[in-house]
C-alpha cells in the first residue's frame, strides 16, 4: 500500500476531535458487515467523539460506539 505512512492509524490511535477517512476495513466478512451497516466502510469520513472505553465516533451525522478490538481493525488517514 502506498499511502503517507505519517498520516494512516487506527481509528483506536485518533484522538477525540480528530477525523479520518477510512482507507480500510482489516478482517473477514462479518466484521466488515457489522462495520458497513455502522456506516464505517471504505471512504466514510469519521471525527473520533471519545476514545475512553469503546470507541465514539461520527459518521455521516451519525454516532456510532464499537469496542476498541473493533476499532483497531479499521485503518484510516488523518484530515
Amino acid at each position: 500500500m502506498s499511502w503517507d505512512e505519517g498520516n494512516v492509524l487506527t481509528l483506536s490511535q485518533l484522538r477525540p476531535g480528530e477525523a479520518g477517512r477510512v482507507m480500510a476495513v482489516e478482517g473477514g466478512h462479518g466484521i466488515r458487515q457489522k462495520l458497513f451497516l455502522r456506516g464505517l466502510f471504505e471512504g466514510s469520513i469519521v471525527r473520533v467523539i471519545s476514545c475512553y472505553g469503546p470507541v465514539t465516533v461520527e459518521v455521516d451525522r451519525n454516532t456510532v460506539s464499537i469496542g476498541r478490538g473493533m476499532a483497531q481493525k479499521i485503518v484510516v488517514r488523518r484530515l
